[in-house]
């Protein structure tokens, strides 16, 4: 899938190659797919394109925020997936961990659904702050209501 969406992405750049946020999206789907490599060889190549076009994007709108953000936090990306890597964890997140006896199994699966919970509430949590914050906000850009009529 996401090769699929690197592969549009590239397309879109063979139209326009100055479309800074075609070449932003680019660099997270080439930094998306480096992090589900397992070995630090094969996403290496990935993360460095990934920095060759938060840099494109960088030329291309340099007061973006986001952009320079996205540019200062590719530099550290191989480390933390070398760290993922040593510590396993893309293995489990992929699914590839070693097998379990049945009751760890179950014992995984009741953890997993606690867990599914905890993100369903702090997901629930994050939404409603967020239309308050939404509502908070269009409350306080409504314009003044006008003044009463003069009395007669």
């Amino acid at each position: 899938m996401i090769q699929d969406a690197i592969s549009k992405l590239e397309e879109a750049l063979s139209i326009n190659p100055k479309k800074h946020d075609a070449l932003w999206c680019l660099g997270n789907a080439q930094t998306s797919f480096a992090f589900l490599t397992n070995k630090e060889d094969e996403a290496r190549p990935y993360f460095e394109k990934a920095a060759q076009y938060f840099q494109q994007a960088v030329d291309e709108d340099p007061g973006n925020e986001i952009y320079l953000k996205s540019l200062e936090i590719s530099a550290k990306a191989p480390e933390l997936h070398q760290e993922i890597v040593k510590h396993g964890l893309s293995q489990q997140a992929l699914g590839a961990g070693p097998s379990t006896s049945s009751s760890s199994t179950k014992t995984a699966t009741k953890n997993n659904k606690s867990s599914d919970l905890k993100y369903d509430i702090f997901g629930w949590i994050i939404l409603a702050v967020g239309i308050v914050a939404w509502v908070g906000f269009a409350k306080s850009q409504m314009p003044p209501s006008p003044p009463p009529p003069p009395p007669r």
